[in-house]
């Protein structure tokens, strides 16, 4: 049995590997798309998840491979955001990976301990990885994640920048 210290040593490999399979997409691209879903489907709530998941039509038989389980990770900063690499604190994360009927294997990390959440997002995840699933997963969730994210991102932007500060320097008449 893996801790989640060893997995998530080697995650990105084991992702990595399985997302080129049968895709008629370039492997880069095809990376980078399995990469920007899975970043949707994290910062998706558990509630969203539930609802997709009630409206979804054709639910496929599935079987849990590992989890959902919930451990803690080692989040990492930058000095300035470019400098010398810290330590900024750890983080709960909790994991899950299923196994359509097909074979498509799908994973999922999500900060914190909703583990339905998890085990839910590892299931989409798994229905992008199917071609004969990935438009209606791209369509009925991916896209209304996509537009919820956008929204929240342009407020938060907002907020930010209604508290941004100019400095300046004004010349003095001192001789």
């Amino acid at each position: 049995m893996h801790t989640p210290r060893q997995t998530t040593q080697h995650s990105t490999g084991e992702s990595g590997a399985s997302s080129t399979a049968g895709s008629n997409l370039a492997p880069d691209a095809t990376q980078a798309a399995r990469q920007t879903s899975m970043a949707l489907l994290a910062r998706a709530s558990g509630e969203e998840l539930k609802t997709f998941w009630q409206n979804w039509a054709d639910k496929p038989e599935f079987e849990v491979l590992r989890g959902p389980e919930t451990g803690l990770v080692m989040m990492r900063g930058r000095i300035g955001g470019g400098g010398a690499a810290f330590n900024v604190g750890e983080a709960t994360v909790t994991r899950a990976t299923v196994r359509l009927a097909n074979g498509s294997v799908g994973h999922s990390y999500a900060l914190g301990r909703d583990q339905e959440k998890a085990k839910l997002a590892a299931l989409f995840d798994a229905l992008w990885l199917d071609e004969t699933t990935r438009d209606a997963t791209e369509s009925s969730v991916l896209n209304a994640l996509r537009g919820r994210v956008d929204t929240a991102d342009a407020k938060r932007r907002g907020e930010a920048a209604a508290t941004k500060v100019d400095f300046f320097t004004m010349v003095r008449g001192d001789n």
